[in-house]
């Protein structure tokens, strides 16, 4: 279910008084690709909750550029909340994920391959809460833009 961050907030909380571990995944997700379904599935398996944080579609713009993102954050939201390991999904506006990484302090953060435990940028903010950081999924050998590369290249031909 898509959530505001205030009723995501709410419902971590009800979730860890009833003794559940909440694990965070966040992304674009701007196309599903199976990259994408792999990711949350090894996140989910992190925790007994899978909350997913999409990012709000003009930190998508910032962070991918011109053109993106292709569907709105809305749209993207309810594509995730509908994969069947996904519990809640929230749209951050923030470029990073920190802040929300700070409010709701979810047992663990889970980030794609293309990472180290070392070089996910929040680290430090899940390390100070006492929250920890996992690497999941398969190797990073999908992509949006390599997808959307595909399809230009089929409709020009």
């Amino acid at each position: 279910m898509v959530l505001s961050q205030e009723e995501a907030a709410e419902r971590v909380a009800a979730d860890r008084a009833a003794g559940f571990t909440l694990a965070f995944a966040n992304g674009c997700f701007d196309l599903l690709h199976v990259g994408h379904v792999r990711y949350l599935r090894a996140a989910a398996a992190e925790g007994d909750r899978l909350l997913v944080a999409v990012n709000a579609d003009r930190s998508v713009a910032a962070l991918k550029g011109n053109g993106r993102p292709v569907q709105t954050a809305a749209e993207r939201a309810e594509i995730v909340a509908a994969l069947e390991r996904v519990d809640y999904v929230v749209i951050f506006e923030e470029t990073t994920v920190a802040p929300l990484l700070e409010r709701l302090r979810p047992d663990v953060h889970c980030k794609g391959t293309d990472y180290t435990v070392d070089t996910v940028p929040e680290r430090e903010v899940v390390r100070a809460y006492g929250g920890r950081t996992a690497i999941v999924g398969d190797p990073k050998d999908h992509s949006t833009r390599d997808l959307l590369s595909r399809i230009a290249g089929a409709r020009a031909g």
